[in-house]
């Protein structure tokens, strides 16, 4: 769009004000453009630092709408908003150069401009620099001024440029900032509807296998169906894939469920981890050892990543040693961080990343059945509680899980 006597098109104007609410600056009319706190103060910490560089005693970081000027940051004077036709800075900053004034009133782009004549104020001195970010936006600018008559040395003019970029830089993190915001908002607005949908699918799916392998057990129960006969072995195999798939199930309704919903309370690991050992059913083996310690975090979602380690330890044992599996635990000021060690078969560091996606098995001979989702899963429950999840060699051989959950999170 042509540019006309410093003001944009129609189009153009409703282009800016978008792209200025994706920096998280509204600009509904009339309002002041608001970024977060600590933005604001980092603000006013620059243009304070610009005024007393260049020994003006104003300073300003203005934010330029289709229809207003807005000041974020200000320093001698407090912050404003004007219409854009009255702004000084609004009639320069889409040069992209900067602007440099010792009296404005003599100046034909801003004699009659009411900051100039004495209608909102008496600039004299003037001194402006177009923010400008990477894409090529112009914001607005950074802007010090004077009522009295003033010139700046050059290397003042390099140190105005130079906080400006700062100034382009803290607008960049707000525009970050915004942007995970509304990233984190639609993935859980999805994982919700996730949850959902896996729990009408995973119910609609269970009922009729439900069927299917309670009649394939009447029928394996019939008397006239002799073990070795061929239709034994179908029904076995029938009844083997049925079984398998409604596990899967299980697995997908339990990791899409995973981070919708944290309910934090102070937990004692050996009594969760004591749990999984009875509804596993091997509490009298004598593999697992615990080890107790407090933690702050959600109870069903712990169970589920201590049951999905301790049975993916028992999964992937070795042949080469009998099987033990360690869980203990570690707090500081930090938080807690829980550790899952097994003497199994291990996982290659080239693949310990891999492990951690959904749906992802390495399928090694040996190995025992598995969807691919558990270990997915306790990544899911590690990130829900804002921590990580870190796969490890166990001193000879072997995995040790290691998940942080932070204090305070």
């Amino acid at each position: 769009m042509t540019e006309v006597r410093g003001q944009l098109s129609f189009t153009d104007d409703l282009g800016r004000d978008l792209q200025l609410q994706e920096y998280g600056l509204d600009p509904e009319a009339g309002s002041t453009l608001l970024p977060n706190a600590a933005v604001m103060n980092a603000l006013q910490n620059l243009v304070r630092l610009a005024t007393e560089l260049c020994g003006a005693p104003f300073g300003v970081v203005n934010i330029i709408s289709a229809e207003y000027q807005h000041q974020i940051g200000a320093w001698g004077v407090d912050p404003g908003v004007c219409s854009r036709e009255d702004s000084m800075c609004a009639k320069v900053f889409l040069s992209r150069e900067r602007t440099v004034v010792a009296d404005a009133s003599q100046d034909p782009r801003f004699a009659d401009n009411p900051f100039v004549t004495g209608e909102i104020g008496k600039v004299r001195f003037y001194a402006s620099v177009p923010l400008q970010t990477e894409s090529g936006f112009v914001p607005g600018t950074l802007c010090v001024f004077s009522d009295k008559t003033k010139e700046l040395r050059p290397e003042q003019v390099s140190m105005l440029e130079v906080l400006a970029k700062q100034v382009v830089e803290l607008l960049e993190l707000q525009h970050r900032t915004v942007q995970l915001d509304r990233t984190y908002s639609e993935l859980k607005a999805s994982n919700a509807k996730l949850a959902g949908f896996a729990g009408r699918v995973s119910h609609d799916l269970r009922i009729p296998l439900t069927t299917i392998l309670g009649y394939v057990e009447l029928v394996e129960d019939d008397p006239d169906v002799e073990p070795s006969s061929t239709a034994a072995r179908y029904l076995d195999r029938i009844g083997a894939s049925g079984r398998r798939m409604l596990g899967m199930l299980e697995d997908v309704l339990s990791y899409s469920r995973v981070g919708g919903g944290i309910r934090r309370e102070q937990l004692s690991l050996q009594d969760i981890a004591e749990e999984v050992v009875r509804d596993l059913g091997v509490e009298h083996d004598g593999f697992v050892e615990v080890e107790d310690v407090s933690l702050h975090a959600d109870r069903g979602q712990l169970r589920t990543l201590l049951q999905n380690l301790v049975s993916n330890a028992m999964n992937y044992r070795s042949t080469e040693r009998e099987l033990r599996i360690r869980i203990s635990g570690t707090s500081n000021y930090h938080g807690t961080t829980v550790f899952v060690a097994d003497n199994g078969k291990g996982i290659a560091p080239e693949d310990r990343a891999k492990v951690l996606e959904p749906l992802v098995r390495l399928r090694r001979s040996g190995d025992g059945p598995g969807s691919g989702l558990g270990l997915a899963t306790c990544s899911s429950v590690a990130k829900a509680h804002g921590g990580d999840l870190n796969l490890t060699e166990t001193p000879g051989g072997g995995t040790t899980v290691a998940v942080s959950f932070p204090a305070g999170a």
